[in-house]
């Protein structure tokens, strides 16, 4: 093992030694038969592997927390954070313009929306005035009562035979 640098040492034997059924480590060196090889160098092999790949994660483990720290520190990371946050108030300006601008056109229609149905009021009143209860009453049109709240769904309780 130390000629060969090995960190792990394998004796394959027909003969075991006394007080040895199946395999096992004697001085840190794993002693086993013919038929257990196998299944030993598949689980030296997976620990090596396993070893290996945490040493490798390790290497250069200062460095990387001094390159870290560097770039944490430095005036090319506070850009990128400055990058995304000046992204950020630009959406929430626009945002907020959109929002203005929207509460604008809202305001709009609500006045368009009242002017129809004030000239609505006034047209159905005209003609009401005209061709008298016959024509019937449109619930959304006239005050609330008690009697209306069980009228149609779309707000006429009687149909007219004859507009006039």
């Amino acid at each position: 093992m130390r000629a060969m640098k090995a960190s792990i040492g394998v004796i394959v034997t027909e003969t075991m030694p006394s007080g040895m059924d199946i395999m096992g480590q004697i001085d840190g060196i794993w002693i086993c038969s013919l038929r257990e090889f196998r299944s030993l160098s598949q689980v030296l092999r997976e620990s090596i592997v396993r070893v290996s790949d945490a040493l490798v994660s390790q290497e250069g483990k200062g460095d990387k927390m001094s390159l870290m720290y560097d770039f944490l520190t430095s005036d090319e990371f506070k850009n990128h954070i400055k990058d995304i946050a000046d992204a950020f108030i630009d959406m929430e300006n626009d945002l907020d313009k959109e929002r203005r601008a929207m509460e604008g056109l809202w305001k709009k229609r609500e006045k368009q929306n009242q002017k129809v149905l004030t000239n609505l009021n006034l047209m159905f009143s005209s003609i009401k005035g005209i061709a008298g209860n016959s024509i019937g009453t449109i619930t959304a049109l006239e005050l609330p009562t008690h009697d209306q709240e069980d009228s149609d769904s779309n707000g006429i309780e009687k149909e007219p035979d004859e507009l006039f």
